[in-house]
Parts: structure tokens; C-alpha cells; sequence
């Protein structure tokens, strides 16, 4: 049986969507969201989904647990209304960061999110880039995890790379700069950071490589609030660097992230638009490149049931986001 595709966005993200769909040659599914005076919620799929292939797009954007909370109810409604298979099409994943247990009595919240989704009756999850990638494992249902290296490595490609160092903020962030490192044929350094004491805030100590007279690239999965970033920008530019850029898959640009960067040596950050910017969250240092395109080829591939293993390819990647 041939099960219909269809794609519905949540309010997160509505031109994500929009996108995916573009790129698919189809509309968005008719959906609507209601939000009471009492804040509760109702949402009602507007057209048949019977024994479809439904994938609902939902990132995690402000506000958070509104949007967390209509992805289960849509999902959910999708399964009332004998949706054949739903997917979760969540570029970034609310509380993924949440993935350990690192203080006394405390949730792995990222686990809770996944189990929610579970129940609601999500069949699986199209993501990019999870904080970590054990992460996966708190799903009882398929992931597919799309790498954010990918498209942004194709775009630094366009660039005179000669001169780089590629830049992990913190030991963590080692091993996925090796990605990048792989991709780009590139050097990589890596900023070493010690707590002092109780302060719950590392410094940076010291720097393992080399970055004097070179262009150095901070690379992360997020930018959140920037402290992190501006703090490695600083210390590289003490370090001999002649000049600095980031990158970043989320967005997140939480409290004053951009005016921060703004404000900076940073000569440029390049981040992708699985999570929307507002216009007080962009600043010209800030470039965006779509992954639209990557998320609706591989929407393609689960519905027929083809390898998304080959979208991890760079050739396969440079071929989609220049076409």
C-alpha cells in the first residue's frame, strides 16, 4: 500500500516548514491551533490523514514548553485521526542538553521529552545534531540524526581555508571537531578549560595547538547565551590569532547573545535555521544557511524507505545545498 506523504508544521517554525515542503513540491497540511484564555490548547488537523505517512515539524524555539506541548497534542492527534506513521521532525530537540545526571535529584530531562513523544504516539524522530549522541538511546523508537557539519562545512569550502585552525571551545567538543576537521582538511586546537575552586564557571588555562598568525575557527553544536564563545574569542585573539569566526547548527541566541558577538573581535558566525531568529537576535555578523533542504531529502528517504546513512556523505551534501 502507498501511503500518502504529508507534512504539517507546528508554530515554531512555520517557514522551516514551509521550506521542507517547497523544496518536496507540496503544501503544508492544514492544521490549527487554538490557545485559550485559561492557556490551555487545542489543536485540529483540518484535512484527512488516514493511513498517511504524516511528519509534523516542530523545532524548539520560545516559547519552549508551548511549542513542546502542541508537538504532543498534534501528534497525538494524528494518531486519533489513524495517521498510518508519524515522525517528529524536530531540527533541535527541547532540554536535549539535559542528558546526564550531574547533580543529586535531578531529571534527565532529554529522556522525559523522549519518553513524552513515545506516548503521544510519534512513530519516529527526524533531528540534527543532538547534544550528544547517546542521546539516542533514550528513545524507544528510530532516530535519524542529521549532521550539521555537513552544509556548514560546505559553505566554509567557498572560503581561502589555507590559513585555518579549527577550534574545539572545550575538550568536550574535541571528538565532534573532528567532523569538521575530517570534512575540511584542516588542523584543529583545543581551548583547555579548569574550574578554580567551587566557581562553577571554567576558565581557559591554555591551548592545546596552535593558532598564532592563523585564521581560527570556533566550532559548537549551540550558541546559547555567547559567554563561551566570547570568552574562546578573547582567548584566541591573546594567543596570536589574526582573526576569528564561529560556527554553530542551533541558534539559540538566548538573553543578549547577539549584541555580545556584535560587540566582539568574532568577524563572523555562520549557524543554520533550525531555529528561527528574531530580528533582535541577528546582527550582520551573523550569516544563516538553510538545512531545509537536507530535512526534506530526508523525509524523502524514510517514506520510501531509503538509506538517510547517505545524506552523511559530504559529496551527497554538497550536491543538495548546490543544487
Amino acid at each position: 500500500m502507498n501511503h500518502e506523504l504529508k507534512v504539517f508544521s507546528g508554530s515554531s517554525h512555520p517557514s522551516f516548514a514551509k521550506a521542507i515542503c517547497d523544496h518536496l513540491g507540496m503544501s503544508v497540511g492544514k492544521s490549527h491551533t487554538v490557545k485559550f484564555s485559561n492557556e490551555n490548547m487545542m489543536v485540529q488537523i483540518e484535512e484527512n490523514v488516514r493511513g498517511c505517512d504524516v511528519y509534523v515539524v516542530q523545532t524548539s524555539a520560545s516559547p519552549v514548553h508551548e511549542h513542546l506541548f502542541e508537538l504532543l497534542i498534534m501528534i497525538d492527534a494524528m494518531r486519533s485521526a489513524s495517521a498510518d506513521r508519524i515522525t517528529a521532525v524536530m531540527p533541535y530537540i527541547p532540554y536535549i542538553r539535559s542528558d546526564k545526571k550531574d547533580r543529586p535529584r535531578i531529571s534527565i530531562t532529554a529522556r522525559l521529552v523522549a519518553d513524552l513523544l513515545k506516548t503521544a504516539g510519534a512513530d519516529r524522530v527526524l533531528t540534527m545534531d543532538l547534544h550528544s549522541p547517546q542521546a539516542q538511546g533514550f528513545f524507544r523508537m528510530p532516530v535519524d540524526q542529521l549532521l550539521g557539519a555537513g552544509p556548514i562545512c560546505d559553505r566554509l569550502r567557498k572560503e581561502d581555508t589555507s590559513d585555518w585552525v579549527l577550534v574545539a571551545a572545550d575538550a568536550g567538543e574535541a571528538k565532534d571537531l573532528g567532523r569538521y576537521a575530517n570534512r575540511l582538511d584542516l588542523p584543529m586546537a583545543i581551548i583547555d578549560k579548569r574550574r578554580e575552586g567551587d566557581d562553577e564557571n571554567p576558565k581557559a588555562v591554555s591551548l592545546i595547538g596552535d593558532v598564532d598568525g592563523k585564521v581560527a575557527v570556533v566550532v559548537d553544536d549551540e550558541i546559547a547565551s555567547g559567554g563561551t564563545l566570547i570568552e574562546a574569542v578573547e582567548f584566541l585573539k591573546k594567543h596570536g590569532a589574526t582573526r576569528v569566526l564561529a560556527t554553530a547548527t542551533h541558534p539559540i541566541f538566548s538573553s543578549n547573545a547577539a549584541e555580545r558577538i556584535d560587540a566582539s573581535f568574532l568577524e563572523r558566525v555562520v549557524v543554520t535555521d533550525t531555529v528561527p531568529l528574531r530580528e533582535d537576535q541577528l546582527c550582520d555578523k551573523v550569516e544563516v544557511i538553510s538545512v531545509a533542504r537536507l530535512f526534506a531529502e530526508a523525509i524523502t528517504r524514510i517514506h520510501d524507505g531509503r538509506s538517510v546513512s547517505q545524506l552523511f556523505s559530504q559529496a551527497k551534501v554538497s550536491e543538495l545545498m548546490n543544487d
